[in-house]
């Protein structure tokens, strides 16, 4: 008797084990996938894995990741870019959910709200804006050597920056974004040398530092960030895309 209970219970955990042992299999072809820079086949990866578990932190947070990779680079319409804009951020949201301890998706979300808010009105940019930098803060307290959240937390700085003091004083004043009033420039360059430090081989890193260093009017440091863009290899999915923007800002550099 106690042998059939042991193999009626048993037998209730085979599909659990089975759908298990799927996703693992699927979240690690889908980053062989990502490894490769071919972003559409990681994401079809990941989604497999999230069909067969659909709670699963890693498969949530790495299909946002390839899902906003595809979105910024070359896609074939403004629908498309925005379905994917869309699942990274649904992505995220569920990924924070089932562990709000976890920086993955706390970045994860930063990542792809600051993503999708380029497409949005002035009002809406300005009330992710808020969540990018509160999401992108909490990353950087649990995880302090996690070059993405210092990225974001620069990018947000050098953003909030470029709108000019009167735009800034309505936003902050009239749209609610009472956040953008912590921006400055020191802090944009702050958080992107540490994500540089952080992960020196990151070619987006050097791309936005060098901005940052370029609108501070730094011209020789933003010139040897666009050059460390140029020298370094590709590691990432849109680093083709960041070389070629490195190389514009060349051409137009005040010597």
């Amino acid at each position: 008797m106690r042998l059939a209970i042991v193999s009626i219970f048993l037998l209730t955990l085979a599909p659990f084990a089975a759908s298990a042992q799927s996703a693992s299999g699927d979240i690690a072809a889908g980053d062989r996938e990502y490894a490769a820079l071919r972003a559409e086949a990681a994401l079809a990866s990941y989604e497999r894995a999230l069909a067969a578990e659909p709670d699963n932190f890693e498969a949530l947070w790495k299909a946002s990741r390839s899902a906003l990779d595809l979105a910024s680079g070359p896609v074939p319409s403004s629908d498309r870019r925005t379905q994917l804009f869309q699942a990274g951020e649904r992505y995220a949201r569920r990924a924070l959910a089932l562990r709000p301890g976890d920086a993955e998706g706390h970045f994860a979300l930063a990542r792809a709200l600051g993503k999708s808010s380029q497409t949005l009105g002035t009002r809406a940019k300005i009330k992710a804006a808020t969540e990018i930098r509160n999401r992108a803060l909490e990353c950087a307290r649990l995880n302090p050597r996690h070059s993405g959240c210092h990225h974001i937390l620069g990018v947000w700085n050098g953003e909030v920056m470029r709108l000019g003091s009167f735009e800034r004083v309505i936003a902050r004043n009239f749209l609610g974004g009472r956040a953008l009033g912590a921006a400055s420039w020191a802090n944009a360059q702050r958080y992107l040398e540490q994500a540089v430090a952080l992960a020196p081989g990151r070619i987006v890193h050097h791309l936005e530092l060098g901005d940052v260093y370029r609108d501070r009017g730094n011209t020789v440091a933003a010139r040897k960030e666009y050059e460390a863009v140029l020298r370094l290899p590709i590691a990432d999915y849109n680093d083709e895309r960041y070389k070629a923007q490195a190389e514009a800002a060349l051409r137009v550099l005040p010597k």
